[in-house]
């Protein structure tokens, strides 16, 4: 399978779970409504968008490792000769792990990304538990907390001039999730959380 077709699978309900925590999302959700009636309330339709963008962004990240296993094996995934290379920015030894514990970025992200999927399905499932509250602050500096380690990996193509278009996805899916839990905690916090 061409390797950018297989992003699409990524990348497609990455954009659409951004679209959906965003209040854009209203309008695409509301055909859907009838079929789906949690996608009818706000909190229903932010929860749906936030568990795509979790579920998307944890299996980028898997195919992230993966790809850094088959290069350090020998073998090629994506290599091109443009600006977008996942195999020659995944591949990079001197980038591919984080500088503290040496662990490939590709396993961070997909650990991550099964932390936030826990907080955002199990509040989804018990919107009213009292420890919904804890989880969405956690999801929330979770993700906040990503940025920062996106704009290292930014500096890292930079240096390399190559974009990983596998990380970008992850990237994407972390920044709509921050979005979303943000969003999410301001109606828990506020009078919109039990409207329907």
């Amino acid at each position: 399978m061409d390797p950018n077709l297989q992003l699409m699978i990524y990348l497609i309900p990455t954009v659409v779970g951004l679209v959906l925590v965003l209040p854009i999302g209203r309008s695409l959700a509301t055909p859907f409504s009838e079929k789906f009636p949690s996608l009818g309330s706000e909190r229903g339709r932010v929860f749906f968008g936030l568990i795509l963008t979790c579920l998307a962004g944890m299996a980028v990240s898997f195919q992230t490792l993966w790809i850094s296993s088959k290069i350090s094996e020998g073998g090629n995934f994506c290599a091109s000769n443009s600006i977008l290379s996942c195999d020659d920015v995944i591949g990079n030894s001197n980038y591919n792990t984080d500088p503290i514990f040496g662990i490939p970025w590709g396993g961070i992200g997909a650990a991550v990304f099964c932390i936030l999927l826990y907080l955002v399905y199990s509040s989804s499932k018990e919107p009213n538990a009292n420890w919904v509250t804890s989880y969405l602050k956690y999801g929330t500096y979770i993700t906040f907390a990503g940025f920062f380690v996106i704009g290292l990996l930014i500096y890292y193509e930079i240096q390399m001039e190559k974009i990983c278009q596998y990380c970008s996805t992850a990237h994407l899916a972390n920044i709509a999730a921050f979005i979303g839990f943000l969003r999410l905690m301001r109606m828990n916090q506020g009078n919109e959380w039990n409207a329907v």
